[in-house]
C-alpha cells in the first residue's frame, strides 16, 4: 500500500488540492506509515497533519517533522480535526462497520472544526459510474470479488455510499472521480 499511497498522494495534491482549502488540521485514519499525510503536509504547509493507526502499525515508523502519529482504534475514537481522511479504508469493512467508523469521524470534525465547517475526505472506489470504460468496470468487478473473499466486504456504488453516509449522520456529499475507479468523496455534517 505504500507505493499506492505515494502515487495517490502525488495525484491528489496535484489534481485535487482544492479539497484542502480551508483545512488547518487533518487526521489520516488508517494512514499506516504516513505517506499520504506527509505528502499533504509538504504540499499544504498550513495543514497540521496526523496519522491514527493501530499501535503495531505505527510502531517504529520514522516520524516526519510535520506529521504526528497517534496509536488508537478508529472504532473507538478519532482525534478532533477540521478534516478526517480515509484512503482505501472503508472498502475493507461491512456497511454496519462503515457507519460506526464514519460516526466517529463525524464526531471528530464536530469537535475539531469551526461551526460545522469540517468534512470527511474518502478516497475509495465508487463502482458503476456510467463514465467508466468497460476495462474499468471489469476491474471493479474483480476488485469487488476480492473484497468479498478477503474481508467479507465490498466495493460500493454511489447509492450504497449514500445510504451509509446518511446513516452515519452526514447531510450531503460530493464525489469527484480521480483515477480509474477511485474517487474523492467529501462528506459534510
Amino acid at each position: 500500500m505504500g507505493s499506492d499511497s505515494q502515487f495517490m498522494a502525488e495525484l491528489v495534491v496535484r489534481e485535487c488540492g482544492e479539497v484542502f482549502t480551508g483545512v488547518t488540521s487533518l487526521v489520516d485514519v488508517g494512514g499506516g506509515n504516513g505517506t499520504m499525510a506527509t505528502a499533504i503536509a509538504k504540499a499544504f504547509p498550513h495543514v497540521r497533519c496526523s496519522v491514527l493507526d493501530l499501535p503495531h502499525v505505527i510502531q517504529g515508523v520514522s516520524a516526519h517533522e510535520s506529521v504526528e502519529f497517534a496509536a488508537g482504534d478508529m472504532m473507538e475514537y478519532v482525534p478532533p480535526a477540521d478534516a478526517v481522511l480515509l484512503k482505501c479504508v472503508l472498502h475493507n469493512w461491512s456497511d454496519e462497520d462503515c457507519v460506526k467508523i464514519l460516526t466517529k469521524c463525524r464526531e471528530a470534525i464536530a469537535q475539531g472544526a469551526k461551526a460545522g465547517a469540517g468534512k470527511v475526505v474518502i478516497i475509495d472506489a465508487v463502482v458503476g459510474s456510467p463514465t467508466h470504460s468497460q476495462q474499468v468496470l471489469e476491474a471493479q468487478v474483480l476488485m469487488d470479488m476480492q473484497m468479498m473473499m478477503l474481508f467479507m466486504s465490498k466495493e460500493r456504488e454511489e447509492l450504497n455510499w449514500q445510504k451509509i453516509f446518511m446513516e452515519a449522520g452526514f447531510s450531503h456529499y460530493k464525489i469527484q472521480p480521480i483515477l480509474g475507479m477511485r474517487s474523492i468523496i467529501e462528506l459534510y455534517p
